[in-house]
């Protein structure tokens, strides 16, 4: 047996064969004796994951830059500031709290949005300084008004399986340099017009909230990675009036209708300057839109694993610059929904002008990418954030997607 020969090659040599031979088959021409090129395709990903199962004693690296950074480390846990170094595109310069004291949440409460209790979560987000915020335990936080941040802030998830869930949700609004990683934000709500402090030194009335998972309001330098988001009542993530210098990566969303609005409205003219990154998510089951839904500014959407849509997967207005690279997307069986992309709010003879490409993008089940443009090469110098992997490979980089199970002492 092959297993017993001294001529056996090395496991990590045969991973890389297989990311090859992934690449090769991509690269069959139509005249190929391949019938099924999309059946081919999930086969070689199928063999890739074998492969990193079998691998995963021995070699950690996955091919996405941001867990091949840092999720090596068994001693993540003395290291976490290390995340801070691990950021991509136009986030990539979002600090949170580096180098700032370690924070610990004990108390899931939040009884109190002026005066809240040392050791809870509201806390900690409007200290001044700061901060990289951790979590004792497992907890579950259901805030009684949205969580207005303050800047220089990581809440850091790993190690513990924390829930934002049954309230409104986390409010990025005029602050700087944000980490949010590894929670789990779902069943988010509208908050109501009360008051709530967000430094140590201020409070004040905030109006109602809208119901976002994660609702970025003129912020800038803001990173949202391995978060496991669903079912809230308006978006999962917003960015809107005037933010930017953003990256949405790693995370796992399910069971929505409006995903991502990216973009306030098209008469909002600030947003033209937005930059957002939008890695390695994956977009699972029981999505209806907006993945993202873009407007003004410049968007890459790269590497990311699309399963479900029920509408279209990327769309927009205003004319938004939107580069697509090395992303799968799998259409729906329905007939009328096999379009990845939605023009909206203009007719063609404005749309077709607006500058959308496809570039390396794995199509299946009659999935079709509508571009548009002249392909004006600063535009899409201006939408490009970071290096696209070949789209046969988004399955192994996207198959952790979501809030980790980590836990102290071994890898991530």
């Amino acid at each position: 047996m092959l297993v017993s020969s001294p001529l056996r090659m090395p496991s990590f040599l045969l991973f890389f064969i297989s990311i090859f031979a992934a690449h090769s088959f991509l690269s069959v021409s139509s005249t190929s004796v391949f019938r099924d090129p999309e059946a081919v395709v999930e086969d070689v990903n199928m063999r890739i994951n074998a492969s990193r199962r079998n691998l995963g004693h021995l070699f950690c690296s996955t091919g996405n830059p941001i867990d091949d950074c840092w999720r090596c480390d068994p001693n993540w846990d003395t290291n976490r500031q290390r995340l801070a170094d691990c950021a991509i595109g136009f986030g990539r310069d979002a600090i949170g709290g580096k180098n700032g004291r370690i924070y610990v949440v004990s108390d899931p409460g939040d009884d109190d949005p002026i005066n809240p209790r040392p050791g809870t979560l509201r806390h900690a987000v409007i200290q001044e300084e700061p901060l990289w915020i951790v979590f004792r335990r497992d907890m579950v936080i259901q805030l009684k008004q949205e969580l207005v941040m303050n800047s220089y802030k990581t809440i850091d998830g790993r190690g513990a399986s924390v829930h934002i869930a049954g309230g409104p949700c986390i409010t990025i609004h005029y602050v700087t340099n944000i980490i949010i990683h590894g929670l789990h934000i779902h069943d988010c709500r509208p908050g109501t017009y009360s008051m709530i402090r967000d430094s140590p030194n201020h409070y004040g009335w905030w109006r109602v909230s809208d119901g976002d998972g994660v609702s970025i309001f003129n912020s800038q330098h803001v990173w949202v990675d391995h978060c496991s988001l669903s079912n809230c009542r308006d978006g999962l993530i917003d960015a809107i009036h005037g933010s930017t210098a953003i990256t949405i990566s790693n995370n796992y969303m399910t069971h929505h209708d409006k995903v991502m609005l990216l973009g306030h409205s098209d008469s909002y003219t600030q947003d033209r300057s937005m930059q957002v990154t939008i890695a390695f998510n994956h977009f699972g089951e029981g999505l209806v839109q907006r993945m993202p839904r873009c407007r003004h500014g410049y968007f890459h959407v790269v590497n990311n694993d699309y399963t479900h849509w029920e509408m279209y997967a990327i769309g927009g207005s205003a004319s938004p610059t939107i580069y697509s690279q090395g992303n799968r997307f799998l259409a729906p069986d329905d007939r009328s929904s096999k379009e990845v992309t939605k023009h909206e709010n203009a007719p063609e003879s404005e749309w077709s002008g607006w500058n959308w490409r496809s570039e390396g993008d794995l199509m299946l089940n009659g999935a079709y990418f509508r571009q548009s443009g002249a392909g004006v090469s600063s535009s899409y110098a201006r939408a490009s954030s970071l290096s696209a992997r070949p789209s046969a490979l988004v399955g192994p980089m996207t198959a952790t997607a979501g809030a980790l199970v980590c836990r102290r002492g071994t890898r991530c």
